[in-house]
């Protein structure tokens, strides 16, 4: 009586109120690699509401999207505007010889400030072209890998069927490879 009643006490130490010894202290020593996957989950899914949360767009108002479409509408009006000039000149060379005239009278430093806005308005647009190829650059790029094992995989299938195919006389005969 007093053994079973050791032992059972010892187990009860071991193993009871909830808790077991033995797992607590194996995981001291490794991972319990139910519990680290479901931290990895979480991990990622936070890392993934993170990225998400970048991205969101903000519902726009009526004076955001007003915005919005007046700075779409300078690079159309001057290609627009330019090509109007050259149905003036053709139309009225008169006329448009007069508008000429009268461009000669704008002052130097106006024509610099001019140019300084269309460069930036222009310049930060082409920045922005830019960036956004580079990022479409670097997404190809990390796809690449995964594009060239498909591509052995699949050079490896076509070689495993045509190692299989047996030759066929009538074929060879038609070709001409009659041997």
């Amino acid at each position: 009586m007093g053994l079973s009643t050791g032992v059972a006490a010892m187990i009860g130490a071991l193993f009871g109120g909830g808790r077991n010894v033995v797992r607590e202290t194996a995981e001291l020593f490794m991972e319990n690699t139910e519990a680290g996957a479901e931290r990895e989950a979480a991990w990622r899914a936070a890392a993934l509401g993170q990225f998400a949360g970048e991205f969101v767009q903000p519902r726009k108002g009526a004076f955001d999207r007003f915005i919005d479409g007046l700075n779409r509408l300078p690079r159309p009006a001057l290609a627009l505007g330019t090509l109007g000039l050259f149905v003036a000149a053709m139309v009225d060379p008169v006329w448009f010889a007069a508008r000429m005239q009268g461009i000669q009278l704008v002052p130097e430093p106006l024509w610099w400030l001019m140019g300084a806005i269309v460069s930036f308005y222009f310049g930060a647009r082409h920045q922005l072209k830019g960036q956004e190829f580079q990022r479409s650059l670097v997404e190809t790029m990390g796809r690449t890998g995964t594009v060239v094992r498909n591509i052995g995989a699949l050079q490896a299938l076509d070689a495993g069927t045509r190692a299989f195919d047996d030759p066929n006389p009538a074929l060879e005969d038609w070709r001409g490879d009659g041997r």
